[in-house]
């Protein structure tokens, strides 16, 4: 039977959705090989043809979600890099913005991505424009000359080249590439006018130094993986998700490998967004809580808040990302106490190997999962479909050893002090990005997702304010489904610098003609020659540093730019403004994300389970999530349980479907 694949790969578990030819849905999940990720993306291909009967070559579509990109840097295994530099400017990278965000450290470390290009790995070269893109000194080949050869001695892997005001006229860059490939043909180069053509030297050489640092890592893994895919009998391409929420094929990703960060997170966005509409909510916060993260966002209007810069590792990132904030708080955070005896949950996390203790594979250290088997939420039978059995007794254990005795407590109210602390955790996060933007998340609806979000839910609500609660079909997989509704979608941006005041329009038209005819070439590559078009333009006021992106396409640019910037920052003022940059963004939807869940022939409840909330043990009705029928209200407490998760509808709270088969979780009158 045919059938179109998603893949997400997480620090635990390894995602996967199938969606076959009669429209019904198959997920699984599987530990994360983390060695060789590739080897859990195979096994699923067998599990496939064995379970679902979807052979290799019966696959239509091909999508995957990966953290390599991120890993590489977090890891620090990405490729020994050199960089190329306007004679006066090797050390923008180390100096930064000469900002310390640690300033009484009795260690300082950097706070600027130095060990992207050491100083012996820095190179520069002659040449010069001025502000307005004219040549002040013609490139010294040369000294290009001599900057290839001791990079050369230095066996670099790939090389980033960023001059001063290239995203004005990159005709030095270009040059510079060109020598490189005669000299080293095959050398992996990344062009900061190709990577960040916008000013702000620091950001610029920050994002093109990442780009060239993660691109011999990304290429050899989606090669290996193509290989994989091929050798199992898959015919299709192989399609990326972009940090922004659109599909790249695998060989323009190797060309672009800096827009593959938080490609997972945003798969998730992407999920929820569709997942949401579904089931009539436009304005939603989603929690993505897996097993080593959460992952938090905001949905308005039906659009994911989407920003120009990101942090990775604390770096700089300027490229444009769904704006996901991420914590260390997952079912697999270490609970533990530090040097004055406070219970702490995270930010270190057990993964798949060893896991947590309840997994029985060797860890022994207590975590959030263990907690939730000791407060009953889960069931360690049917954990994860049956797929992976559960330790009670080793999850009791460890909590006892770690937590509960030190601190004198039963172990029921050590399980019940972790989740609580995660859910401060996760709650204080989430008012960051909501009410530290002037937002009031009690117009938002909550739509948790991953293995862990359905069970935190409520009590995220409650710390809230909010109402109501989206659980979707398959939230423990809703990444991966994101991934099959994704559109495939490409942004070109290049700077253009103007007042508002003096703007040409026959010059604006002119350039957005220029970006679209490259972005047009980029989705070509991709098969596609009839796609959706939106042009967006960088606007700040005269002065001002920072900018914001304003729609091109919804009415006057100023206009719009007050109202992004009242929204932003609380307040607007009628003074000149100008253009940054101008972008173009092409995509096509080339499917729809799998909401809908799996049917099974029963309905009905499967009896109780004593569990323990704040208030006591209590008695919760367990349902199986496929069983609940279309009419019938749910009181808490229950525990819904299914493959990819488990949901706690705690007291005060009940559940219903809607259409689209979400669970609707509202607080009682």
């Amino acid at each position: 039977m045919n059938g179109e694949i998603g893949i997400d790969i997480g620090g635990t578990f390894t995602d996967v959705v199938c969606r076959l030819g009669d429209g019904s849905v198959r997920i699984a999940k599987i530990p994360t090989t983390r060695g060789d990720p590739s080897r859990a993306v195979l096994a699923a291909l067998d599990m496939a043809a064995r379970d679902w009967g979807v052979s290799p070559g019966e696959i239509t579509r091909f999508v995957h979600g990966t953290t390599v990109a991120t890993n590489a840097v977090l890891e620090r295994k990405g490729a020994r890099i050199g960089l190329i530099t306007t004679d006066g400017f090797r050390d923008v990278l180390e100096i930064g913005r000469q900002m310390r965000h640690q300033m009484y450290d009795l260690i300082l470390t950097p706070e600027t991505p130095v060990f992207l290009a050491p100083g012996r790995f820095r190179k520069e070269v002659i040449e010069r424009l001025d502000a307005q893109g004219n040549v002040l000194r013609p490139l010294d080949e040369a000294s290009v000359t001599k900057a290839i050869e001791e990079l050369t001695a230095l066996h670099v892997q790939a090389i980033a080249v960023c001059l001063v005001f290239s995203f004005l006229d990159p005709t030095h860059e270009r040059r510079v590439a060109e020598m490189i490939q005669t000299a080293r043909p095959g050398m992996l180069v990344s062009l900061s006018s190709d990577v960040d053509p916008a000013f702000r030297e620091y950001e610029r050489t920050c994002v093109t130094a990442f780009d060239a640092y993660i691109k011999p890592v990304v290429a050899d893994y989606l090669a290996n993986m193509e290989r994989g895919l091929a050798k199992a009998g898959v015919t299709v391409p192989l399609q990326v998700m972009q940090s922004r929420g659109g599909l790249m094929s695998s060989p323009v990703a190797r060309r672009r490998p800096v827009r593959l960060f938080l490609s997972g997170p945003a798969a998730g966005v992407v999920g929820g967004l569709e997942a949401g509409r579904a089931a009539g909510f436009t304005d939603l916060i989603t929690v993505d809580i897996g097993g080593t993260s959460c992952d938090i966002a905001l949905i308005a209007g039906g659009a994911p808040l989407i920003r120009s810069e990101g942090l990775i590792d604390g770096y700089p990132v300027r490229v444009p990302m769904v704006d996901v904030t991420a914590i260390g708080s997952g079912g697999g955070s270490i609970a533990w106490l530090d040097g004055a005896g406070s219970l702490k949950v995270g930010p270190h996390s057990a993964g798949s190997d060893p896991g947590p203790a309840c997994y029985g594979l060797g860890g022994t250290l207590p975590t959030v999962t263990d907690a939730s088997v000791v407060l009953g939420y889960l069931d360690p039978v049917n954990f994860a479909g049956g797929a992976v059995p559960l330790r009670p007794d080793l999850a009791r254990e460890a909590i006892d050893r770690i937590v509960a005795n030190p601190l004198g407590l039963t172990v029921e109210q050590a399980a019940l002090g972790i989740h609580r602390v995660l859910n401060a955790q996760m709650a204080e996060a989430i008012r960051l990005v909501s009410i530290g933007r002037g937002i009031d998340p009690r117009g938002f609806a909550l739509l948790p997702l991953g293995g862990g979000g359905p069970m935190h839910g409520c009590a995220l609500a409650e710390e809230l304010g909010i109402s109501s609660i989206v659980i979707t079909a398959h939230p423990g997989v809703l990444s991966a489904a994101g991934l099959l509704g994704a559109p495939v979608a490409h942004e070109v941006a290049a700077a253009f610098p103007c007042p508002l005041a003096a703007l040409d329009p026959a010059a604006l038209a002119e350039a957005l003609c220029d970006l679209d005819t490259r972005c047009g070439a980029l989705m070509r590559l991709e098969g596609i020659d009839d796609a959706t078009i939106a042009h967006f333009a960088d606007v700040c006021y005269i002065g001002q540093s920072y900018h914001l992106e304003v729609p091109l396409d919804a009415g006057s640019i100023y206009e719009m730019f007050l109202v992004a910037h009242a929204r932003v920052y609380g307040h607007a003022t009628r003074v000149p403004a100008k253009i940054v940059n101008l972008r173009t963004v092409h995509q096509a939807f080339a499917g729809s994300v799998a909401t809908h869940a799996t049917t099974a022939p029963s309905h009905g409840s499967a009896g109780t389970r004593t569990i323990r909330i704040d208030t006591g043990p209590v008695e919760a009705a367990i349902w199986q999530r496929w069983a609940i029928p279309p009419d019938a209200l749910i009181p808490g407490p229950a525990i819904v349980e299914q493959a990819d998760t488990t949901t706690l509808v705690e007291p005060g709270w009940t559940a219903r479907l809607t259409e689209g088969d979400a669970l609707l979780l509202e607080r009682a009158a």
